[in-house]
């Protein structure tokens, strides 16, 4: 079988939202080259080991690859994914160059070369992600292992936003605790709540295509009693507050339902948003605490920021 792979130069800060666009399509992973990665200082403290080529990066901004079927469809399918990209710019989201381009590649190539890419990190004190094709063995006895497979759903787990949320999670999620994971992707925040002892997660995605790749990621994980996965919105779909709700997804998506997310977190309860670009901070800022949130932490990782937030007792 022919695949298409379909290339598109822009920002950093239009990763996640060209990422769902992609996904959204039918893409089955996207993979991330970011020529910030080749001049990052990073710090060793979780045994990262990073081993990077110069020519798999581009020399300014990012390039995302998604890959498509080769079909009768793929010319509509990658018109609807250049229209779906440039109405970002509504958003006040700068695509950059925002240069598409196509190359047609052999299934059996496509299958193996973009699993170069991936390889198992550790992201927190306790957490590390796992492709699963790789084999890992744990060097603590505390250590909280996802298992991902990035072909599943766009997202890997190791993006600034999903490491923020997690390590947040590890924060906040006591045992026994009700999580709610607004947007839930891949579902790697709500295995990792999960894995932290958490009562019961209840993870949400408007994506029918996200949904399954999360239940397949949560079944994998061993974590199906206590997770469930819905597809739907916040407002049809959670009936119960928890105590700690987290929302890894678009900045302006944040703003536009704080009122709604302080309904369904328990008094005392907390909130982590995350997927917000730096320039957006204090517009989010300013919508929780106009729905009255508390901000009880800001954490920044390269150009992204989670906000840790609290409802009043």
């Amino acid at each position: 079988m022919k695949w298409s792979e379909l290339s598109i130069h822009t920002t950093n800060e239009a990763i996640e939202a060209v990422s769902n666009i992609m996904h959204e399509a039918g893409a089955s992973g996207v993979v991330i080259e970011d020529s910030e990665d080749l001049i990052k200082e990073r710090e060793d403290r979780f045994g990262e080991i990073y081993s990077l080529d110069p020519s798999d990066f581009p020399a300014d901004g990012v390039i995302l690859k998604a890959y498509l079927p080769v079909n009768s469809f793929l010319g509509e399918t990658i018109e609807a994914i250049k229209v779906s990209i440039n109405n970002l710019v509504a958003f006040d989201i700068d695509l950059g160059k925002n240069k598409v381009s196509i190359n047609e590649v052999d299934e059996e190539d496509w299958a193996t070369s973009w699993k170069k890419y991936y390889h198992p990190v550790k992201i927190s004190q306790r957490f590390t992600i796992v492709p699963t094709w790789e084999t890992y063995h744990p060097v603590s006895s505390d250590e909280l292992i996802i298992e991902l497979d990035p072909g599943m759903a766009f997202g890997t787990g190791t993006h600034p936003t999903t490491v923020m949320s997690l390590q947040a999670l590890e924060k906040m999620v006591k045992p026994q605790d009700r999580v709610i994971d607004i947007g839930t992707g891949s579902g790697v925040l709500a295995i990792g709540a999960a894995l932290l002892s958490a009562k019961k997660v209840y993870a949400l995605d408007l994506d029918e295509v996200a949904v399954e790749s999360a239940k397949s990621n949560i079944e994998l994980n061993k974590v199906q009693d206590i997770v469930t996965v819905e597809e739907g919105n916040l407002t049809d779909k959670v009936s119960e507050a928890g105590d700690v709700v987290v929302a890894n997804i678009l900045a302006e998506v944040i703003v536009s339902f704080t009122d709604d997310a302080f309904k369904i977190v328990k008094p005392g309860g907390w909130y982590i948003t995350s997927g917000i670009i730096e320039s957006k901070k204090n517009d989010v800022k300013a919508a929780l605490e106009a729905s009255g949130f508390i901000i009880e932490d800001v954490m920044m990782m390269e150009d992204w920021v989670t906000i840790i937030s609290k409802k009043p007792e």
